[in-house]
């Protein structure tokens, strides 16, 4: 690549939560991640039409996983581009792409052990219906390690970086390391103030991959995740502050994984607490928010390290 590609934010609204997708200035053009159902015509249509550009001219739809609001305008924005953008999802992550029901059945997994909620099934088939604008098959799957090229020179290298979700992915613009990474650097958690991830050793695993070898002189979030003094970075980090929100998660996860194996080896503790059966970990972290929130990351989080202490069961 001989010209350095140009990388816009969209935002779009969506409660108390901003969605990020990012427009990636090539000759093919590409948007990373697509926020829900309404993203694609209300946040990145009059976007690209400040910048000088057209949704029409879009060519590649780049998902980092399959969050509802990172995948849920996928098919909206496909559309909006006459069905000729390319989808690209991890294998692992693809079964949310093609059906609403596999968020439902993730949720009863896992995060309905722990909140005690009679209509959180209804409540979850009505979101997915609302913010996933449909179900599709992905023009594209990947594993890691693929190059995909976005004409002029231009190609985005793809990097496995599982935790947040098994099928969580890094896209990497090649010769300038402007890296797009999703959810899976989350500090120290967006807005309910607590790192989300499914797999706690892979999530570490991923982040110092990222760290050590992908080393990003551009890091671009999906949230504005928050520092130790819940101080929102913001979604565009330059070396210094991805190298800082790295190590920062990693710490983060350091603590959270000494607490778990204080009280998790010992079996489960049933109490009263919002946060049972992992009330021990939230007060020795000093974690103060409503574990009951979407996305409930506090229960996505221990549960994973509930299935590490019990051998992944």
């Amino acid at each position: 690549m001989t010209q350095e590609v140009k990388v816009h934010p969209l935002v779009s609204p969506w409660g108390r939560f901003g969605l990020y997708s990012f427009f990636i200035d090539a000759p093919e053009p590409a948007i990373v991640d697509t926020g829900i159902s309404s993203s694609p015509a209300e946040g990145m249509l009059p976007a690209l039409q400040k910048l000088g550009r057209r949704i029409e001219d879009v060519r590649w739809i780049l998902l980092t996983h399959g969050h509802i609001d990172h995948l849920g305008g996928a098919h909206a924005l496909w559309e909006l581009t006459g069905r000729r953008a390319k989808v690209v999802i991890h294998e692992a992550d693809a079964p949310l792409l093609r059906s609403r029901q596999a968020h439902v059945d993730q949720y009863v997994d896992v995060r309905q052990q722990y909140i005690d909620n009679p209509n959180a099934v209804v409540e979850q088939t009505q979101a997915a219906n609302q913010v996933i604008s449909g179900e599709m098959e992905p023009t594209l799957l990947v594993t890691g390690g693929e190059t995909l090229s976005l004409g002029g020179g231009a190609t985005v290298s793809v990097h496995h970086i599982p935790g947040h979700t098994a099928g969580s992915v890094a896209y990497v613009v090649d010769g300038q390391r402007s890296v797009f990474v999703g959810d899976a650097v989350q500090i120290h958690g967006a807005a309910n103030g607590f790192p989300g991830y499914e797999d706690p050793a892979a999530y570490r695993a991923s982040l110092t991959y990222l760290r050590d070898e992908v080393r990003p002189e551009h890091l671009y979030l999906g949230h504005p995740y928050r520092n130790a003094d819940g101080v929102p970075y913001g979604v565009e980090l330059d070396r210094e502050a991805a190298r800082a929100a790295l190590q920062g998660s990693l710490d983060l996860e350091a603590r959270i994984d000494a607490a778990a194996g204080r009280y998790l080896s010992g079996g489960l503790q049933e109490t009263d607490s919002v946060y049972s059966p992992f009330a021990p970990v939230a007060e020795e972290l000093r974690y103060t928010g409503d574990p009951t929130l979407e996305p409930s990351p506090f229960f996505t989080t221990m549960h994973g390290y509930r299935r590490q202490f019990d051998g992944g069961r």
